[in-house]
Parts: structure tokens; sequence; C-alpha cells
């Protein structure tokens, strides 16, 4: 009989040491040797076991007896797409049928796994699938760690090799939903050694969380999605700006450089005739120069029913000149996993091909009205 959720233990959700002390508590009162739960540890942290059934080294009755008390957060890939790019989407259903994304990107030196923090968003940028159908609820910890841990299980077993960069960047924003989160980075920092340097929270401007990843030791790597280098225009493609307007955004993030060794990069997504002037750009250089961050431009990733388009090439390599110009290193983003709609704000669990008609008004108000800001 498997363990009752509500007062089992869940073994992907508590810190490595406190997971190991349970073990071995539990393999004592069974009178079995030691070694069970340096066996059982590898199943959790280097082979990303699934269930206790599947921890085939340990006798059949161990399992039982694990399966009986402890708890695994596992769970089911009900799709994977891939792209013709290498691209790998994971559409994950979870224990309650509440469905999230995760991706796989390869490149020539790395594999860069996009993970979710929530399911769905309410932060309603208007250039991001992922809010149309609207919040529904936040991940756990555990939640969180099994994209990891089912990404880093299928690419090994698929021959993608090791993930070397974990980014939150996929379905929500993650601080909104900070205690998870935290604690999730805390557990993949180490419980799974995964480095600091190697992970990277992204967010569209929240300061107290901004505030409270700097205040960590680790060094975990921040990015801030801006999108515009004014308020006015800002509020319009990116509402959480009325709450954490720029002046706010970059005390905390003087903040976050200031604690030292904590990289900061920001991303643009760059929308034809919105943002992408040359004024914009020598407005942006300006605005981040004091971090020496690094910008991403990102093309805008097409989404049904928007009628936006993303800037041209030659445009995009216009801006790019210009920030460089003033002193700020910007990089072109290749877009990647746009035939399975895996690419940057593309990510939705849902297959709706048209956007609610909120996201249409806010769409039309802020293409309209970025022509006539005095930028």
């Amino acid at each position: 009989m498997p363990a009752d959720p509500a007062t089992a233990a869940d073994l992907t959700e508590l810190p490595r040491e406190d997971v190991e002390a349970r073990l071995a508590a539990h393999f004592a009162e069974r009178r079995q040797p030691g070694y069970r739960t340096a066996q059982t540890l590898a199943w959790l942290y280097e082979r990303d076991a699934t269930s206790f059934a599947g921890m085939t080294d340990l006798p059949a009755e161990e399992r039982a007896a694990l399966e009986r008390r402890f708890r695994l957060t596992a769970p089911e890939l009900a799709v994977l797409s891939r792209s013709t790019d290498g691209t790998a989407k994971q559409l994950w259903r979870l224990a309650d049928g509440e469905l999230i994304e995760s991706v796989l990107i390869p490149a020539a030196d790395r594999l860069t796994l996009c993970i979710s923090s929530q399911a769905g968003c309410a932060m309603g940028c208007v250039f991001c699938a992922t809010g149309w159908s609207g919040y529904r609820r936040q991940l756990t910890a555990a939640e969180i760690v099994a994209q990891f841990r089912g990404a880093r299980r299928w690419a090994a077993e698929n021959g993608l090799g090791a993930i070397s960069n974990v980014v939150f960047m996929g379905m929500g924003e993650p601080f909104a939903n900070t205690a998870a989160v935290m604690g999730s980075l805390t557990l993949l920092n180490h419980a799974y050694g995964f480095g600091a340097r190697r992970t990277t929270v992204s967010t569209v401007g929240m300061v107290p969380g901004i505030i409270e990843l700097a205040a960590r030791p680790e060094q975990f790597r921040l990015a801030v999605s801006l999108h515009a280098a004014d308020s006015a225009l800002r509020a319009r493609l990116v509402p959480v700006e009325r709450k954490y307007p720029l002046p706010r955004l970059l005390e905390a993030l003087r903040a976050f450089d200031a604690a030292g060794g904590k990289r900061i990069t920001f991303e643009y997504v760059m929308i034809d005739g919105v943002n992408d002037g040359p004024d914009q750009a020598r407005r942006l250089a300006g605005l981040v120069r004091e971090f020496a961050a690094h910008i991403n431009l990102i093309p805008f990733n097409p989404i049904p029913g928007t009628g936006w388009r993303a800037t041209p090439a030659e445009r995009i390599r216009t801006f790019a000149a210009i920030l460089e110009s003033n002193r700020v290193a910007a990089t072109v983003r290749e877009p990647r996993g746009r035939d399975i709609a895996a690419a940057c704000g593309q990510l939705r669990a849902e297959h709706e091909s048209r956007p609610p008609r909120l996201f249409t008004r806010l769409i039309a108000s802020a293409g309209a009205s970025s022509a006539a800001d005095p930028l």
C-alpha cells in the first residue's frame, strides 16, 4: 500500500541531510545493513528514480517498505515534442492533473533546461502566451525539482548528455512563488550538487524576490525581463511595472550587484514597431550601463492572434550596434523550438489558438500608443 500523501514525508522536497537521516533510521528499524541508505540516496540524487519500485538493487520487501513510509514527487511525462533544431519540450502531468512545461535546449557546448515555477502565470505580460490561460496554482519545491530530475533522466536516456545550465524561465514568475523557488534552489545546489553559477532565476521585476536572492550566500544568476527602458512603455508591456516601477527595480538590482559575484542579464523582446527604435536602444544603454551587465535581444516569437511580428534582423543588428557603441554588451538570441511552441514566451501547456479578449485589448493598446511616446 502506498504511503498516505497527507502524512508521509516526500523525499524529493527535504534537505539531503534530512533525507539521509530518515533513511538511516528507517533501515535501522528494519535491521537492514547501513549501505541500504547509500543505495537509496544514489537512486534519488544520481539516477533520478521515479518510484521506489524502480530501485532494483534493493530487495523487493525493502522497496515495498519504502513505498509504505515515504513519497516521491515524480510527474508523468504526458507529451514529448522534438523540434527540428533539437529542442525538446516536455509536458508534465502533476498528481492533481495540472499540466506544466519544461524545455531542454541543446547547443554545441551545453544543455540548458528551462523550468516552470507556476502552473500558468498572473503577470499579464502582453507578449507572452503563458498568461493567456491564467494563473492556476503555485508549484511546490518538489514539483520544480521534479522537472530537473525528469529532464535529466530523459536527456541521459536519449543521448543529450548532462544538463549544464538551469534557468527558471518557464511558465510562471519565480518571485511570485518565492518560498518554493528558494527551496528548489537550495535542493538543486545542495542535494543535487548543481552549481549556483549555472543556475539563473528570471523575473519581470519582482523587487522583494530580487532582494531575497541577493541576500543568499550562493552566487545564483539573475535575469531581468526589461523589454522597455521607460516606465510608460514598460507598463503597457509588463504590467508589474506599475507596482515595481523602474526606479525601485534599479535600486534592487544595485543591491543584487553589490552582493558580489552575482551576474545580471537583461532580457529584451524585440517587437516590430513597438520597442525597437534607436532612441529606445540609447535609453536602454543608459539604464543598464552601471551594472556591467549583458543584454539578450530576443526576436518576438510568434503567438497566434496577436498580429505582432518580430523586429526585422537588420533593425535588431542596428539596435545591438547602438548598445555596443554605448559600452553595453549585447547578444541577439537565436530562436529555438519555435516549431513546437517551445520558444521564449510560447509556453502554455494548453492548445488554444487565440488569446482572451483582455490580452487582445492590451496588445492593441501597447502597439498603438508606443508610436506616440516621446522616446
